[in-house]
Order: structure tokens, then C-alpha cells, then sequence
């Protein structure tokens, strides 16, 4: 594992409690000094030179520079010390054992051999590593290492052989506190040190280990001598546990950062003992053996999961960093490249989180203008101000949020735009709820589909032609495999012709209820879309399943989505009413103008207005933008959904819907297909009566010319259908939205048009000359049509300026 550090130019002569109690370390693991050598005892006289060379032997590791080793394990009574030995084993440059220590624990008949022994079952029975004596002189015979936390002083010093360290005497260590070491430390943070490093750290008592113990420890980073807390429950080793979430009190059941094994793909977790693509390339000298890198970035994401209220830093962090020896300085130093990777990406420090000092503090003199201040854009900006930068947000209207608008006029909290969470384990909506103690209500899943006349659909039934619908669309994709992006189809034909030919092929004659129930399922599949389905795409409508998706509860935000948005907002500089209309980039920076003639200049502007408005060139570009980016633009569709909400003076409902979250509405023929298909308890638990519905695909071209009281009239229509066996009383208030003919919105959200893919998001994304970026939930090719991916599309240009 190590060489010793104090190692060269050490004097064999120098007495034991020297050696023992420390001595300055500042040349330790550099050649020689010719002061130090000066110090060497002098051969007896007679002595030749072979006699002399006898009494010494160099580190025979290649490149090692400890030309007079000492033996930090002084575990036999024959040890060497600093003396010579036959040979000298080495751990890293400056940490070395003789060959006298390792045959006390090696060999049958010394005393030590029970020690290793002992130490080799429980390794054995919990590691996959092999039980080497190195790795049992590294795991627990070497020195702990402590960097005093006086602000004066932050030197590191050597514990005494017998002292554990704990993340609490770390935290708490002063030079005063009469402990056996006083060395500084040179050499370990040069780049080379590591790569003489015989053995990777591995960490106990990590906060990582409650996370992982279906994992061998030491293929996550940590040491296999666990305490018992972390052994395998009846000697079982980790493949024979089931690869469960574990229950970690006190842990929201929504942060789950790591993936446990043979467990499916989900968003935003990462595999413990792998590193990810971009930590590859950010930390390349850890490719070879990434077990330090592994250690630390599965430290820092638990102790994240565990306080996401405060800020990580590296003095919280640092505690936690239990292992022996001097790599223990060498992690504390990758360490805080870890963290500030890490907050970068956005992978920790995120969120809600207002932030007394930058994050990465060399960022602060950029400044970015930031145009839109829905999800995407205030997420950015925070992310951006959070590391130091400053900050601008330009919004075209009198309010935050774009297409995420909240309204209380009917008693409750109602989403004129999004308000449910698809999916809470590791959402970055569910982790701001919980810094800012805001509610969730886990949706049900539960849906009574009810029949214009006032019947109950037979579940059974609903199920049967569920299972159609889903073959049906398993078959298109069965279609598209070999397909090219040019022999594209619009969806709704490709189901046509795919459920023709099954009835054909199959002989089976569904009844006029089941075809009804056949779609109402199509119904939600265009909810999903955001369009009807002759204009999506039959090769790319889900292109963003073959991505880890969130997993977990469906919940409604009962306060909604913008008492998350307004605090994101807090404190950030954002310019409301200021409609840009020309972004110029051929210079240096970049120069904003608005219609009113204001003028911004910025380093860097981050553009996230609805695709709507980049296909109809709200905002001109100087230069254009590339004809790369342009096609893709116009390569996606700008989806509508439409919502009604109702308050009523009682929950006429409940009796038919016992305690459901939402229902569901057959139509009574394929042209009403998504008239008010669905229906929400805005308050299930509550005292409040409002329900919520949408209008989706060809149904809204039925509201076209509507007043909002007609749209009512014929949502009421619809509901005195469903619930014929009692009067359903006229609602006191209502709200209609008009996402589609919103100035600066236009639509709800994107899909891919026939012929067009998901590469198309990845397209829009890419920045401009280093000076133009681009975010919203039409750039995030894993999560669009959501506020998530709105959300992380900020996160991740946020990481991009950051990093340029």
C-alpha cells in the first residue's frame, strides 16, 4: 500500500520514541537531503563498503524513493525499525513494513498470526478483494492520520498506533490534545504519489455503508473489517441478500442515489462501484483503479441524501474520511475536487438552497443573462448565482413561471399548467420539498372508468383491453425496429393498421363497450403527447424510454408547482415585463435588446423560451442560428392540453368514487375521445369539492369557439351523464385555461413529429459558439414534457457555463 513517509535520509541511529512520536515529515518520500545524510551513523572502522551495505536496504518498489525505510508496524521484536531487514514492503512512499512484522503475523507459529488470521474470516466472508497481509497492515496496523482544525494551523499529524480515528475526534482534533505524533506532510499531494500507491483506501464507518450493504464493501470503497453493524445478517454474503432499497431511518423514501444490485434502470442513480462517463473524463487518473474516486463520491451523495437542507462542504465532509495511513491527506485532497465537481453538475448542493458564499468562487466575475423565468430559467439561474456568477433574468410577462401557473380562487390549489409529480424517487421536485417542508399527496392508483348513463366499468374488462392497447403498441414497436427515420409513420395510422390486422388475424370481436374503453386508453396516450396522434411520430412517440426514468409515487403538489419556482426565485435579479426581441452574439459577448429598446451585454445568455416561440421567431438571432438547429427546432410538435376546474358546493361524487384521487370518463363515440376524460379530487382527504379535468387531442377542436361558461356548460353535461342517479348541483366557480393561445406560451409541451426523433432534443440543446445555450424541457431528451426536465435542463447549461 504506502511507503514510508518519514522515509529517506532517516538516520538507522535515531532512537525508537523518534520514531514513535514523529518528527517533521516535510521531505518525506523525496530523496535524501545531504544534511540527513550527514546524520548516518559512521561505519566502524574496519568496515568495508560491503559490510556497510549490509546494514541498510532500499525500498526495492520501482521508483519508490525511500532509500532508508522505517517500519511503522514495530510489531515484532526483532522489527527493524529503521534498521535493516531483508527486505521491505512497501505500502506507499513513505509507509513500509520489515520482514520481521511480516513474519509475525504471517508465519503459524508467531504471535501475530491469530491477529491476521482473525482479521483474514471477516475479510473473507465480506470483501471480494484478496486478504492479503498488505492489505490487513494497510486496513489495520497503519497510523491514522488528523489535520488539526485550528484556524491557525490545518497541519496534519500522526495518531498514535493505539488512537481510532472517529468522524468525531476528526472533527474536534486539536495539536494540543496530548496525543503520540506531530509530523507535517510533503509529498502526498504531488501527482505521483498515487500512482505508487500499492493498495486503494478503503473507508470505514463511511455514511455510504447503511446505502450499500448488498454490495461487497470493498467494490464501493469501503473496508470489508466492517463493524458488526454493516456484516452480512447470518454470514450470507451480498449476492444471497435481495437487492432491496434499504430502510434507512429518518431517510425520505424518495432519495435512493445509489442503485442496488440486478436492480432496473432508474433516473438520476448511479452505480456504486462504477464511475459514471463524465467522472471518467473529469478524473481520468482514476480509470485504472477507481476505489478512491468510488469511496468519496458514494460518501458525498449519502451525506447529501442524509442533510439536503445545508450546504455539503469539505469541513462536513472531511470527518467522514476514515482510513489509515497517508492516503487519508491524499483523499482529503481529492476530496474537495469531488465536491466542487459534483456541485457543479448539480448532483449535490442543489435545489432550494440559498447560498451565503460561491460555490465556485473563480466563476464570480462572469455574467450571464438568462431569457425566460419558468422552471428551466429560474433553475439555472440559482444553480448559476449559487456559484457565484452574475445574474440576470429577463421575463416577457408580469409573473415567474411560465407555463407553471398556480390558482387559488377556488379554495384549493389548482395547476393551470403542471402539478403532478410523475415518479418522486431521487426527482429533483420531491428533494426541493422537502428543503422547503412543502406537501406532497401520493396519487392513488385507483380509477374508476364510469359510462355516460352512469355505470361503473367491470375492472376486469378495463384490464382486458388495457392489455390489448399496450400489445397493440408493442407491435408498433416491434414495426419501427428496422425502420429508418424516413420510412417514419404518423402513430394513429400505425395503431389503425396494427389493431386491423389483429382483429383480422385473431377472429376476435370486441363489443361496443370495449371498443369505447379501447379509447379512452388511446385518449390518454394523446394526454401523454400532447397532441392528437396522426401528427406524432410512430418511430420516436416514447423516444425517451430507453432512458432510466423516474421511478416511485405519483403525487399532486397541493400547494403547487410555484411555491417551489418562487423560492427558487428568491433573491435572484429578474426583470419582469421586459419582452426580448433580439439576441446579437457576433461580437465578443452577446448583446440582448428588448421591444421596449432596453440593451443587456453578458458573457454568456441562456435562452429558455417555449419550442413554440423559437419556431415562430419571437426573438431574431445575429448571426441566424445554425440550419442544424433550426431543423430541429421545426422537427418537433408544440403539444396543447387544455384544463377546467370546478368548485361545487358538496363532493356529490364521493359516494360513486369512495376516497379515489381521480376518475375516469368512457366516451360515448371516438369523436369525443378526450373530452374531459379525466376527472381529479382536487382535495380527496379534504372539506373542499373541486374537481379537475383536461381536454386532449382532436376534442379540443370542439372547444374552439367557445366561451368559457359554454366549455363549462359542456363539462357539466358530461358530469350529470356520469352521475345520473343524483342531482349534481351547478358549480360556484370555475377556471378554463388557453396554454394554447397564450402569448408567450403557446403550447403546453413538445412531442416528436412523424418523421422527426429524439436526437432533435440533444440538437436544440447544444450551445452556440460558447456563448449561446439553450434549456427547457423541449432540450431534455430524457424528461421532456415536465417540469423535471424543464428543471434539470437549467441544472445542466447552469454546469455547462459554469464549466467553460
Amino acid at each position: 500500500m504506502l511507503a514510508d513517509s518519514g522515509g529517506s535520509g532517516r538516520c538507522r541511529g535515531r532512537k525508537r520514541s523518534a520514531a514513535v512520536g514523529g518528527t517533521d515529515s516535510g521531505g518525506r518520500g523525496r530523496s535524501s537531503t545531504p544534511a540527513a545524510q550527514t546524520r548516518r551513523k559512521v561505519p566502524e572502522p574496519g568496515d568495508d563498503d560491503d559490510q556497510s551495505e549490509k546494514k541498510f536496504r532500499k525500498c526495492e518498489k520501482s521508483g519508490c524513493p525511500a532509500t532508508y525505510p522505517m517500519c511503522f508496524a514495530s510489531a515484532s521484536e526483532r522489527c527493524a525499525r529503521n534498521g535493516y531487514t531483508s527486505r521491505w514492503y512497501h505500502l506507499s512512499c513513505g509507509e513500509h513494513f520489515c520482514n520481521e512484522c511480516f513474519d509475525h503475523y504471517y508465519r503459524s507459529h508467531k504471535d501475530g498470526y491469530e491477529t491476521f488470521s482473525s482479521w483474514k474470516r471477516v475479510w473473507t466472508s465480506n470483501g471480494k478483494s484478496e486478504p492479503s497481509l498488505k492489505a490487513f497492515m494497510a486496513d489495520q496496523q497503519l497510523p491514522y492520520w488528523v489535520q488539526c482544525t485550528k484556524a491557525d494551523c490545518g497541519k496534519w499529524r500522526q495518531l498514535s498506533k493505539e488512537t481510532h480515528l472517529s468522524a468525531a475526534l476528526a472533527s474536534s482534533y486539536r495539536c494540543g490534545m496530548k496525543l503520540n505524533s506531530v509530523k507535517r506532510v510533503a509529498g502526498v499531494t504531488d501527482s505521483w504519489w498515487l500512482s505508487m500507491l500499492i493498495l486503494p483506501p478503503l473507508f470505514k464507518d463511511s455514511p455510504a455503508s447503511p446505502f450499500l450493504s448488498s454490495y461487497y464493501p470493498d467494490c464501493v470503497g469501503m473496508s470489508p473489517s466492517a463493524s458488526p453493524s454493516n456484516q452480512p445478517p447470518g454470514n450470507q454474503r451480498p449476492e444471497q441478500r435481495r437487492a432491496a432499497q434499504p430502510h434507512i431511518p429518518g431517510l425520505s423514501p424518495y432519495f435512493q442515489p445509489f442503485y442496488q444490485p440486478n436492480e432496473c434502470g432508474k433516473a438520476l442513480c448511479v452505480r456504486p462501484d462504477m464511475m459514471e462517463l463524465d467522472e471518467l473524463y473529469e478524473f481520468p487518473e482514476f480509470s485504472r483503479d477507481p476505489t478512491m474516486y468510488l469511496a468519496l463520491r458514494n460518501l458525498v451523495l449519502a451525506a447529501w441524501s442524509r442533510d439536503c437542507k445545508e450546504v455539503l462542504t469539505l469541513q462536513k465532509c472531511t470527518p467522514h474520511v476514515v482510513v489509515r495511513g497517508l492516503v487519508r491527506v491524499r483523499c482529503v485532497q481529492e476530496l474537495d475536487r469531488v465536491l466542487y465537481f459534483m456541485s457543479r453538475k448539480g448532483l449535490i448542493n442543489t435545489g432550494a438552497l440559498q447560498i451565503k458564499w460561491p460555490l465556485l468562487p473563480e466563476s464570480q466575475h462572469n455574467k450571464v443573462l438568462v431569457i425566460g423565468a419558468g422552471a428551466a430559467g429560474l433553475a439555472a439561474a440559482r444553480q448559476l448565482q449559487n456559484f457565484g456568477m452574475q445574474v440576470v433574468v429577463l421575463e416577457a410577462r408580469e409573473r415567474i413561471g411560465g407555463r407553471v401557473w398556480d390558482d387559488a380562487s377556488l379554495g384549493v390549489t389548482v395547476g393551470c399548467g403542471a402539478q403532478i409529480v410523475n415518479g418522486c424517487v431521487n426527482n429533483p421536485i420531491a428533494l426541493m420539498c422537502e428543503q422547503l417542508g412543502l406537501r406532497m399527496h401520493t396519487l392513488g392508483v385507483r380509477c374508476e372508468l364510469i359510462q355516460e348513463g352512469g355505470r361503473v366499468t367491470d375492472p376486469a374488462l378495463d384490464k382486458r383491453m388495457d392489455f390489448h392497447f399496450n400489445a397493440v403498441l408493442d407491435a408498433v414497436s416491434e414495426w419501427r425496429k428496422d425502420k429508418s427515420q424516413s420510412q417514419d409513420a404518423p402513430l394513429g395510422e400505425k395503431i389503425q393498421e396494427v389493431y386491423k390486422t389483429f382483429l383480422q388475424e385473431s377472429g376476435l370481436q370486441f363489443t361496443d363497450l370495449e371498443e369505447k374503453v379501447l379509447h379512452f386508453h388511446l385518449s390518454n396516450l394523446e394526454y401523454a403527447c400532447g397532441s392528437t396522434l396522426d401528427q406524432v411520430s410512430a418511430c420516436s412517440w416514447d423516444h425517451n424510454e430507453c432512458f432510466a426514468q423516474f421511478s416511485g409515487d405519483h403525487t399532486l403538489l397541493t400547494d403547487g408547482y410555484s411555491s417551489v419556482l418562487h423560492k427558487l426565485a428568491q433573491g435572484l435579479d429578474i426583470r419582469l415585463n421586459t419582452a426580448v426581441q433580439h439576441v446579437d452574439y457576433s461580437g465578443e459577448g452577446v448583446t440582448v435588446t428588448s421591444r421596449c429598446g432596453s440593451r443587456w451585454s453578458a458573457q454568456k445568455v441562456l435562452v429558455t423560451v417555449p419550442l413554440a416561440l423559437l419556431q415562430k421567431n419571437v426573438i431574431g438571432f445575429s448571426p441566424p442560428l445554425p440550419d442544424r438547429k433550426l431543423k430541429a427546432i421545426h422537427s418537433l410538435g408544440v403539444g396543447v392540453i387544455e384544463k377546467v376546474a370546478l368548485q361545487f358546493p358538496t363532493r356529490f361524487w364521493d359516494s360513486k368514487i369512495q376516497g379515489a384521487d381521480y376518475f375516469g370518463h368512457i366516451p360515448p363515440c371516438p369523436e369525443k375521445r378526450g373530452l374531459f376524460s379525466v376527472f381529479y379530487d382536487m382535495s380527496p382527504q379534504g372539506e373542499e369539492c373541486v374537481l379537475m379535468t383536461v381536454v386532449t387531442g382532436e376534442a379540443l377542436s370542439l372547444l374552439r369557439d367557445l366561451q368559457d361558461s359554454q366549455v363549462v356548460d359542456l363539462c357539466m353535461s358530461v358530469l350529470r351523464e356520469l352521475f345520473q342517479e343524483q342531482e349534481v348541483p351547478d358549480p360556484l366557480r370555475f377556471l378554463v385555461t388557453h396554454w394554447s393561445t397564450d402569448s408567450w406560451a403557446q403550447m403546453s409541451y413538445s412531442f416528436v413529429k412523424t418523421g422527426g426523433s429524439g436526437e432533435a432534443y440533444d440538437i436544440i440543446a447544444e450551445d452556440v459558439q460558447g456563448k449561446l445555450f439553450f434549456a427547457g424541457e423541449a432540450t431534455n431528451r430524457h424528461f421532456p414534457q415536465t417540469v423535471t426536465g424543464a428543471y434539470l435542463s437549467g441544472v445542466r447549461e447552469a454546469s455547462k457555463i459554469a464549466a467553460l
